[in-house]
């Protein structure tokens, strides 16, 4: 009862990168990740959020395996909604998870709190050290940062890789910049 954890799912369109037309994209695999984090911790209430460039909240935190589940897969989707900045080719903001502590995502009997980010890690400059200071509490937001990413992965649109579409590589220094900073995974 004193526990709450969040799965945040990156929904920015590179999420549609994939390694060929056949493969699962990084969104399909992103959301088989958070069900496998909702199977390691059943009895722990977990919430579903989406990232672009804010948190967006889709369930709060249940034990209900199959609501969470059905939310995964039916809410969460490319750009739905889309982000307030879709004009940029780059609109993922890692930094928005450091708001979920102070913007009532977690109740306030939840003295151990998580949020699992699955995410390409393709954002927008960010500050580890700022977003490590919002996330510290009281009470502290444990992060576990998921790097659902792979430099071999394009965009496809009917078929054909879109050739304004390049995998970022720094999107992994930045990750493990971040993790750091959280004192995360």
């Amino acid at each position: 009862t004193d526990a709450e954890a969040w799965v945040v799912l990156d929904t920015t369109r590179s999420m549609l990168a994939r390694r060929d037309r056949a493969s699962r994209t990084r969104l399909e695999r992103a959301k088989a990740a958070a069900a496998q984090v909702r199977e390691t911790i059943p009895n722990v209430p977990i919430g579903v959020a989406s990232l672009t460039d804010r948190v967006l909240p889709h369930l709060f935190p249940t034990v209900d395996e199959n609501v969470f589940n059905a939310t995964v897969q039916r809410s969460v989707g490319i750009e739905r909604p889309p982000p307030r900045s879709g004009f940029l080719a780059q609109v993922t903001r890692i930094d928005a998870i450091a708001g979920m502590g102070e913007l009532n995502f977690f109740r306030p009997e939840a003295k151990r709190r998580v949020i699992v980010v699955l995410t390409d890690g393709e954002s927008l400059p960010f500050s580890a050290t700022r977003v490590a200071r919002r996330l510290s509490g009281p009470p502290r937001i444990g992060t576990v940062l998921v790097h659902v990413w792979d430099s071999g992965e394009r965009v496809y649109t009917r078929g054909v890789p879109e050739p304004q579409y390049r995998p970022d590589a720094a999107s992994g220094v930045a990750m493990e910049t971040l993790a750091r900073a959280t004192a995360g995974k």
